[in-house]
């Protein structure tokens, strides 16, 4: 007889947990390039010297707007610049729903020979990852500056926002 030996049930108890963590790992992506314009990931786009059009599109709205925010200030560092300032935002949110909480549900069925049957169920749903299905992407128009930052609550330290940031984009 082996004593470290796991009946069944208890096999089931540590495996399903372990699954279930290893798909919420699986889904959250890395900060990166979208690789299109509909997937998850960050696109940004020159619009004149010192102006930009930044987005980020995730699973999570906050995330979203860090990880815009992030790429604001990647960009403002690349270019020299200290600071930059949002002159215009918007956020739109794809699909979505419920993912998760309580449903009920009642189902019947007629078969041959006059069989039939009614049932009911209780469920909970449990949402892995960000907690929706759908995405939002934060857009951002910014100007980028050198110098002393402007004491407006629209502008930002690139570095600061960098070093505060990054740890999310993992």
């Amino acid at each position: 007889m082996d004593g470290f030996a796991l009946k069944d049930g208890m096999k089931h108890a540590i495996l399903i947990p372990a699954f279930a963590l290893m798909a919420a790992c699986a889904t959250t992506p890395v900060y990166g390039p979208a690789k299109s314009a509909s997937s998850e990931g960050y696109l940004s786009q020159q619009i004149e010297q010192g102006r930009h059009r930044v987005s980020y599109t995730d699973r999570d709205p906050v995330r979203a707007r860090n990880l815009a925010l992030l790429r604001a200030a990647e960009i403002t560092l690349t270019e020299g610049k200290d600071w930059f300032e949002i002159t215009n935002e918007s956020v739109d949110s794809e699909g979505g729903g419920r993912s998760g909480g309580p449903s009920i549900s009642v189902g019947g069925s007629a078969g041959s020979g006059g069989y039939s049957g009614v049932g009911v169920g209780i469920g909970i749903g449990f949402p892995l990852g960000s907690g929706s299905s759908g995405t939002t992407t934060q857009t951002l128009e910014i100007v980028t500056g050198a110098g002393a930052k402007p004491d407006k609550p629209e502008a930002y330290d690139a570095r600061s926002v960098d070093i505060n940031l990054r740890a999310s984009a993992s």
